[in-house]
């Protein structure tokens, strides 16, 4: 009984994950971080990325998990047309980091399509509210799609991976057509 209690508080911890604190209008931190692309080294400039159009930092729990693989494949799928509406995309992880590399090139997850960024610790994570409630030191689901001036245009957080894509498009299609 003890044990059916403990996995039901667990499984409504996982299920309502703490509401992302950065709103549409605040400004979303800028950071830094190394990664990997393709299974190479990077090091990723939010700054930088901006002056390119709007940018997609999603953060997910952990590399090689169910949850996470299909949020990458998904986002994988769906960066030539991020890319050709003016956005880039970075995934940002704090678990599983060791697995990083591979995760970012395997042609079944990420494919070398975009960044996936290191956040040991949840730093990054922490600033964007971005942290689960049962496991503080990794990310949580949370996707943001941030504007060239630093504007969060969009705040997503829902632990089911499904819909990520679909809620970072739509706020990448219209910031292009209201410039």
């Amino acid at each position: 009984m003890k044990r059916a209690l403990i996995a039901g508080f667990v499984a409504s911890a996982l299920a309502f994950p703490a509401a992302a604190a950065l709103k549409p209008g605040k400004k979303a931190p800028d950071f830094t971080a190394e990664g990997y692309q393709a299974g190479k080294p990077i090091n990723f400039s939010l700054a930088e990325a901006r002056k390119k159009g709007p940018v997609v930092v999603y953060f997910f729990p952990a590399a090689e998990t169910a949850g996470c693989n299909l949020e990458a494949r998904l986002f994988a799928e769906a960066t030539d047309e991020f890319k050709a509406n003016g956005a880039t995309v970075i995934g940002v992880t704090s678990g599983n980091l060791d697995k990083l590399a591979a995760f970012s090139a395997d042609t079944e997850k990420c494919s070398g399509k975009f960044p996936v960024a290191a956040d040991p610790g949840a730093k990054i994570a922490k600033q964007y509210d971005a942290t689960l409630a049962v496991r503080p030191g990794w990310s949580s689901r949370t996707s943001y799609v941030i504007s060239p001036s630093g504007e969060v245009l969009l705040a997503y957080d829902n632990l089911s991976p499904n819909d990520h894509v679909s809620q970072t498009m739509a706020a990448v299609k219209a910031y292009k057509a209201n410039k």
